[in-house]
C-alpha cells in the first residue's frame, strides 16, 4: 500500500481521494486550505497546557466527554491490555475549554469541521451506486446540525523509561466515526498497518493532511470504504525526550442517525467507548 498526495486544488482530486479511500482507508492531501501557522500556534498554546497543574481543573465530563482526560484514564486500544502513553483534551463548542485557549480552537474547530465535511460529500457523490444504496439518507445529511464532532488535542509525554512493558503511545486501532482529519503532529510515529500486515510509517511533514476512513462509515458503505488499523509507536533515541502533539478531528453523525439495520450512530459510539473503557 502506498499513500500518494493528492492535490486537493486538482481537476481529479475528488475521484483520486475517494479511491485512495475506497483502496487503502486513508487519503492524503496537498495544498489543502487548513494553514500550517494556526496549528503551530494551537501546539504551543497547549503544550503549555499540559505542562502545567491548571489541566486538572478541566478534568472530563463522564456523560459529555469533554475536558481533560489524564494519563491514568487513557485509552486502552480494543483487542489491548496496556493503557496508551497520552493523555488528551476533547474540544466540543458546547463544552468546557480554558478561555484563553478557546479563540484559536474555536477557529480551527470551525475550519476543519467545514473541510471534513466537504471532503464527507467528495464521498458521498462518487460512491458507487450499488454501495450508496446501503445509505440510509445521503452522507452530507448525517452531519448537518451535528454537535457531536470532536476535535481532540493529544499530548503524549516525553518518555522517561519507566513505562509500562508492551505499552505505546497509541496501541493499533480504528477511529469510530466516519471521517477523521490530521494535520501532521509536531513529532513522527504514527503509521498505517498495510494489506500485508505490516506498517508503513506515514510523513510528519505539514504539507500534507491525513484523513482516515472511521468505523461508522466502514459500517454505513458495508465495508466498501475499510477503517484502516493505525498506531503511534514510541521513538527511538533522543527523540524520546521531546513530546508529540497531535490534532484530529473526528467528524460524527447526529445521534440519531442510522448507520446500518445494527446500529445508530448513538448505540455505535456507546458500544466503543465502552470498550475503550472511558465510560
Amino acid at each position: 500500500m502506498q499513500l500518494q498526495a493528492i492535490d486537493y486544488t486538482s481537476p481529479t482530486a475528488q475521484e483520486d481521494f475517494v479511491q485512495s479511500l475506497h483502496e487503502t482507508g486513508f487519503g492524503v492531501l496537498k495544498n489543502h486550505p487548513i494553514q500550517q501557522k494556526l496549528v503551530t500556534a494551537i501546539y504551543e498554546e497547549w503544550q503549555s497546557f499540559f505542562n502545567s497543574d491548571a489541566k486538572d481543573d478541566y478534568r472530563y465530563n463522564v456523560g459529555t466527554q469533554d475536558g481533560f482526560f489524564p494519563a491514568d484514564v487513557s485509552e486502552t486500544a480494543k483487542g489491548h491490555t496496556k493503557k496508551d502513553i497520552k493523555e488528551y483534551f476533547h474540544y466540543y463548542p458546547w463544552g468546557q475549554c480554558p478561555s484563553d485557549k478557546k479563540p484559536l480552537l474555536a477557529q480551527y474547530y470551525s475550519e476543519a469541521n467545514s473541510l471534513a465535511a466537504e471532503l464527507l460529500a467528495w464521498v458521498e457523490k462518487h460512491t458507487p451506486a450499488d454501495i450508496a444504496k446501503n445509505y440510509t439518507q445521503p452522507l452530507s445529511s448525517m452531519v448537518d446540525d451535528s454537535d457531536q464532532t470532536l476535535l481532540r488535542v493529544l499530548h503524549y509525554p516525553p518518555l522517561k523509561g519507566d513505562e509500562e512493558l508492551g505499552a505505546i503511545r497509541a496501541g493499533a486501532h480504528e477511529d469510530i466515526n466516519l471521517l477523521t482529519i490530521l494535520p501532521s503532529a509536531n513529532e513522527p510515529g504514527l503509521q498505517v498497518q498495510t494489506k500485508d500486515g505490516s506498517w508503513m510509517d506515514v510523513p510528519c511533514d505539514f504539507g500534507t493532511l491525513i484523513v482516515n476512513i472511521g468505523d461508522m462509515l466502514q459500517e454505513a458503505s458495508g465495508g466498501h470504504f475499510p477503517s484502516t488499523s493505525h498506531r503511534v509507536i514510541n521513538p527511538d533515541g533522543a527523540d524520546k525526550t521531546k513530546p508529540r502533539i497531535s490534532l484530529p478531528l473526528f467528524l460524527h453523525p447526529k445521534p440519531e442517525v442510522v448507520l446500518s439495520d445494527r446500529y445508530t450512530a448513538k448505540s455505535y459510539l456507546h458500544e466503543r467507548l465502552v470498550e475503550l473503557g472511558v465510560i
